[in-house]
């Protein structure tokens, strides 16, 4: 089953609607499934006196309030439909995650399928129940969360009526960027087992290695951030993969695919096959042999190619008599 690879362009477009069609463009080109953004009212999603992360302060500074900075990277209903357009006209599909009841109200009157839950909303009872009652399937991201509050917002969404096979949960780190040692990816696996829910995984690390690695586990859905430039003034662009970089997690993913879709049963391959008569050796002549000599392993060696006696018969021929003269390097026959 292919991936669902989501590209993350959030609020790298800066509150600039020409900016985010670019984003979507470039994840078009890039092979993304969906190009995802975010549907908010600063007002509804934080007080006032709200600090910021330290990653945020990182990048942005200190001199204004998490609510300030996030007021300039609202979508208004306009954006979100210009958005829509140009995701119809690239050819990608239109995602975006909804961070209060009116904004996910907003979203499925535009015609999103599917609901994302971001990491910071799975403790939200109240939007999460209100998540339940439009009846449609859900990814939920899950950084932060312990295994029982992830059981906890599952048990909401099965409540309110949506079933178990239509949610999809997200492993994710919340640190932009995530440090290697703390990513511990094969924790998406005790998600699975745990909960027996399609899992998948959102990366904020640095580069691609690990959603592709996430990809070789069985993630049924990959989430990645991307920018125009990791240099652009904002809070996420830092630990945005930059277009040619999407590109080439969209391409090693889809090779990640094909790797995997076998069968699991060890075989020779139909492209390796003709290989197996070059690689392997034969029984062959290690000096002239006289016809009725005994076999020996002074008179025998094993070469390539792999077309005569294998080696592996060996024993079996060691001490028969010789059928007739061999010259050195020819193959042994019996």
């Amino acid at each position: 089953m292919s991936t669902l690879i989501i590209a993350e362009a959030g609020v790298n477009h800066n509150g600039d609607l020409d900016m985010a069609r670019r984003l979507v463009r470039v994840a078009a080109e890039a092979g993304a499934d969906l190009v995802k953004f975010q549907t908010f009212v600063a007002s509804r999603l934080t007080a006032k006196h709200a600090p910021k992360a330290e990653y945020q302060i990182a990048t942005t500074g200190a001199a204004e309030t998490q609510q300030e900075m996030i007021e300039r990277l609202e979508l208004s209903l306009a954006d979100h439909q210009a958005l829509i357009d140009e995701c119809r006209s690239a050819g990608i599909g239109f995602f975006s995650t909804a961070f209060d009841e009116e904004s996910l109200d907003l979203l499925i009157r535009l015609g999103i399928k599917v609901v994302k839950v971001p990491s910071g909303e799975l403790t939200n009872l109240p939007l999460m129940r209100h998540i339940a009652t439009k009846g449609l399937p859900v990814i939920l991201s899950t950084g932060m969360a312990t295994l029982a509050e992830i059981g906890e917002a599952i048990s909401v969404l099965e409540s309110g009526g949506i079933p178990r096979a239509s949610i999809t949960v997200l492993h994710c780190n919340t640190e932009y960027p995530t440090p290697m040692s703390d990513v511990n990816l094969t924790a998406m696996n005790t998600i699975a087992a745990e909960f027996g829910t399609a899992v998948g995984y959102s990366d904020h690390t640095l580069g691609i290695e690990v959603p592709i690695a996430a990809v070789a586990l069985g993630a049924a859905v990959i989430e990645k951030h991307f920018t125009l430039d990791r240099s652009l003034p904002g809070p996420d662009h830092p630990a945005s993969l930059e277009p040619d970089e999407l590109a080439q997690m969209v391409r090693a993913i889809r090779n990640i695919e094909l790797a995997t879709q076998g069968d699991g049963i060890k075989r020779p391959s139909a492209s390796e096959i003709k290989n197996r008569a070059i690689a392997r050796r034969s029984l062959v002549a290690r000096r002239e042999i006289r016809a009725g000599e005994p076999f020996s392993a002074e008179n025998l060696a094993a070469k390539r190619p792999g077309t005569g006696i294998s080696p592996m018969r060996w024993d079996d021929v060691v001490g028969r008599p010789a059928p007739r003269d061999f010259a050195p390097d020819e193959l042994i026959e019996l």
